[in-house]
């Protein structure tokens, strides 16, 4: 049957033919930037979860000063022995020294943090540069198989009538 010798010989060179499977060269690299971004993402995260949890204890700390702002100022419209009076003093200059230093712990936390996340940045732009190099090169790759494909089915057309005229 010619229509199945056909088929035949339009698959048969097909097979033959070797497929040549995109490689990009920097496929390495872009693994190792996208670790080195997973790592910085985590550390960025830690720290920033470092300030939140200082934040925190920072609202803590400014509660527990206004309540006993509020005590001294209540006991001392009602009266108190001037012992008293100076303890509520000493305790309110404690927990502004100790709001103090936590403040400035929040503004170091706040600058690694900062320090962190310019890194993660950084390493997202490196990973996003290659990556679109990546894709540039994947479709230059689609471009030149699609033309290596009409060349070999244009030669290939033109072969089997060159074969059926003789």
């Amino acid at each position: 049957h010619p229509a199945a010798e056909e088929d035949s010989e339009l698959t048969e060179p097909k097979e033959n033919r070797p497929v040549k499977k995109f490689k990009f060269a920097l496929d390495t690299v872009l693994s190792y930037k996208q670790q080195v971004l997973g790592v910085l993402q985590g550390e960025h995260a830690e720290a920033a979860a470092r300030v939140r949890a200082q934040e925190e204890l920072l609202e803590k700390l400014w509660r527990e000063y206004r309540d006993c702002n509020e005590d001294y100022r209540d006991r001392a419209l009602e009266g108190m022995p001037v012992t008293e009076a100076l303890m509520y003093q000493s305790a309110l200059r404690a927990a502004e020294q100790e709001i103090q230093r936590e403040t400035k712990r929040l503004e170091e936390l706040e600058a690694e943090a900062e320090k962190r996340r310019e890194a993660m940045v950084e390493a997202k732009k490196e990973t996003s540069s290659i990556e679109k190099l990546k894709e540039k090169k994947l479709e230059a790759y689609h471009k030149e198989e699609a033309k290596s494909e009409e060349l070999f089915i244009e030669e290939f057309i033109s072969s089997t009538r060159a074969h059926a005229a003789s």
